[in-house]
């Protein structure tokens, strides 16, 4: 078996074999560096200097275990309601950090659980735990918005066992984040890091796991830019350093001591760490904490649009040569983005004259930026480009809900479209006179449509950016984009989540 050398046997390994070569050089004075056997000389060097760059680096974590982990905190938390009460079980399996029906809900968890009594006929006594950490000497910390959301009250224990009660300062629901008081001084904290880990940097993961208190793991970065289908802020950092349940509002460090994240979710089919686990940025959480800090809540910069990512598919619909920017589903009436000038159909490829990529990075970007600031938006309209200026809003704090159709009632004329595998009907007749649109009657199983998420009682208002109001004009469009040569076909459809485009492969139609 080969034994693995320690960065100390490396350098005493470099330093024979460099001796060596030195005494062949001196029994040998004809040969020289240049044209030495196997380059032997040059193999030595480079060694040496390898093993010396290995023993600057450190071979364990306990030096930085030392320094950061009296920061770190366990967070418990307690409530109580009544039996009829409606309240969702924080941290429970069924508050997840995902939209209800999200393909993610049954595989992603979150950290901590909940002990909840059974009390049929008297109020349930609900606690819950997780983790947090001090980021100022004064008591501010750090933890996630689902491990205190709802408590009437909230107990911290330092690593050296003492316990405080804490205030709860303010929480942020979209990033999940909550900031918390503790009163007292001279707390060990900890930095929030100002630079972007790498991936394949080395972290360390401090706090509570199931209950444990200071609990250390090590992993390294994973992957960057995680959308994970919590929300449209997701950046996450994926790390494989075992992180499970009481982890969570933790603090993820990097080898200098500064917290690179705060642990939020895990993909767990098991309940377990299975070594894929999600932070937080730590970009995100200095913006979110700051305005948590100073006002108790955080404001976001709004332009009123759904937005939705540019597909190859939806890209050649638009006849755009690269798939890249976001398309807008629908704006919202009233908002900044109409007063601008802003369409359906439009996509928008830059912010202040820096590229977005996608709809998360647009999202993330503008929410970024104070209500008030104005900003330039590049659009793409009709495959023109066109500068807009916006003068941001405030996002309100709940997105408005959606119609969906109404039930059926009575004999409707239908149009089956076999090669795009759905039926459609006029949405007038389904939801009321005043509504447009053709709304989906039946869907093929395993057919096109049902491949690219169509649904029953979808309501299709645009067809390659035509209203449509009846099946009838719904066939003609379809048809007048095979005739042309069109290789997709674009729908706006209004659903239960709100509107947004889908492109079609356009076969035989």
């Amino acid at each position: 078996m080969r034994r693995k050398l320690s960065a100390r046997r490396i350098a005493l390994l470099a330093t024979t074999i460099a001796g060596l070569g030195a005494a062949v050089l001196l029994a040998t004075p004809s040969v020289t560096p240049k044209h030495d056997l196997f380059g032997a000389s040059a193999q030595a060097q480079n060694l040496s200097e390898k093993a010396q760059q290995l023993s600057q680096k450190p071979v364990g974590f306990a030096d930085i275990v030392d320094h950061v982990k009296p920061a770190v905190i366990s967070v418990r938390v307690k409530m109580e309601r009544s039996a009829n009460s409606n309240l969702k079980d924080k941290d429970s399996d069924q508050d997840l950090p995902f939209p209800p029906g999200s393909p993610f809900e049954r595989f992603f968890r979150r950290f901590g659980s909940p002990n909840i009594p059974s009390l049929p006929n008297g109020p349930e006594v609900i606690t819950g735990q997780g983790s947090g950490f001090f980021i100022s000497a004064d008591g501010y910390a750090v933890t996630n918005n689902h491990v205190v959301q709802n408590a009437e009250s909230v107990k911290v224990t330092t690593d050296d066992g003492k316990s405080y009660d804490a205030k709860v300062i303010g929480t942020d629901p979209r990033t999940d984040l909550a900031l918390i008081k503790v009163d007292g001084k001279d707390f060990p904290f900890v930095k929030l890091a100002d630079g972007t880990p790498r991936i394949g940097d080395w972290v360390l993961a401090v706090g509570n796991p199931f209950g444990l208190g200071g609990t250390v793991t090590a992993g390294i970065v994973s992957a960057r830019g995680r959308d994970i289908g919590s929300g449209p802020y997701d950046d996450f950092i994926q790390i494989d350093a075992p992180v499970n349940k009481g982890n969570s509002g933790g603090p993820t460090f990097n080898v200098d001591g500064e917290v690179i994240g705060v642990n939020t979710a895990i993909y767990s089919p098991s309940g377990g760490s299975v070594g894929i686990a999600f932070a937080i940025p730590a970009d995100t959480v200095k913006n979110v904490v700051t305005q948590l800090r100073e006002r108790g809540s955080v404001t976001r910069g709004w332009i009123g649009v759904q937005i939705q990512p540019v597909t190859p598919e939806i890209a050649d619909s638009l006849g755009l040569k690269q798939a890249t920017g976001a398309l807008v589903a629908e704006p919202q009436a009233n908002g900044p983005a109409v007063k601008a000038g802003i369409q359906s159909g439009d996509v928008i490829v830059s912010v202040n004259g820096t590229p977005v990529h996608d709809a998360r990075e647009l999202a993330k970007r503008i929410g970024t930026m104070a209500p008030g600031t104005s900003i330039t938006l590049e659009v793409i309209h009709s495959g023109q480009q066109k500068t807009v200026t916006v003068t941001l809003g405030t996002l309100p704090n709940e997105k408005q809900a959606s119609n969906e159709p109404a039930p059926r009632s009575g004999r409707v004329s239908e149009v089956d479209v076999p090669k795009l595998g759905f039926s459609v009907a006029p949405a007038s007749a389904v939801a009321g006179p005043d509504t447009s649109g053709v709304v989906v009657t039946a869907i093929a199983e395993g057919g096109v449509a049902a491949d690219h998420g169509l649904e029953v009682g979808d309501v299709i208002l645009d067809v390659a950016g035509k209203p449509v109001t009846t099946p009838a004009e719904f066939r003609k469009t379809v048809s007048d984009a095979q005739k042309d040569g069109k290789h997709t076909i674009l729908f706006r459809v209004k659903s239960s989540g709100g509107t947004k485009f889908v492109a079609l492969p356009l076969g035989n139609a």
